[in-house]
């Protein structure tokens, strides 16, 4: 591969991640439990969740946490089955959308999987 070419697709990830960081949607924000806890979907905190998901998930292992552990982490889930909880996360920065985290169980109570959706 030429050096142009190389230097050309390394150039134009790097236009898109400072597009990206511009446009708000990497967010640096420190997860805090007692502030994901507490909080109240407002004007000047809509996308507060939002903003800590980087961080919690770089920073907490919840694969094989378990129910207890989550819910003193996140407190009370908005909506939960006996497999499943979900946490609303607020406005993703994406137009009008807001996210979702969805942590499932397994029989044992421990987490396998989570996701965020974004829509």
């Amino acid at each position: 591969m030429s050096k142009i070419f190389k230097y050309g697709i390394l150039g134009v990830g790097v236009l898109i991640l400072i597009g990206f960081v511009i446009r708000g949607n990497i967010t640096h924000k420190r997860f805090d439990s007692e502030k994901w806890k507490n909080w109240t979907e407002s004007e000047t905190e809509w996308s507060l969740r939002w903003d800590m998901m980087n961080s919690l998930r770089n920073d907490y292992e919840l694969k094989g946490m378990t129910k207890t552990q989550i819910i003193e982490l996140l407190g009370e889930p908005e909506s939960k089955t006996n497999i499943e909880f979900g946490y609303y996360l607020g406005y993703s920065k994406r137009g009008i959308n807001t996210g979702r985290l969805t942590i499932k169980f397994d029989n044992y109570n421990t987490v396998t999987e989570y996701s965020v959706w974004d829509g």
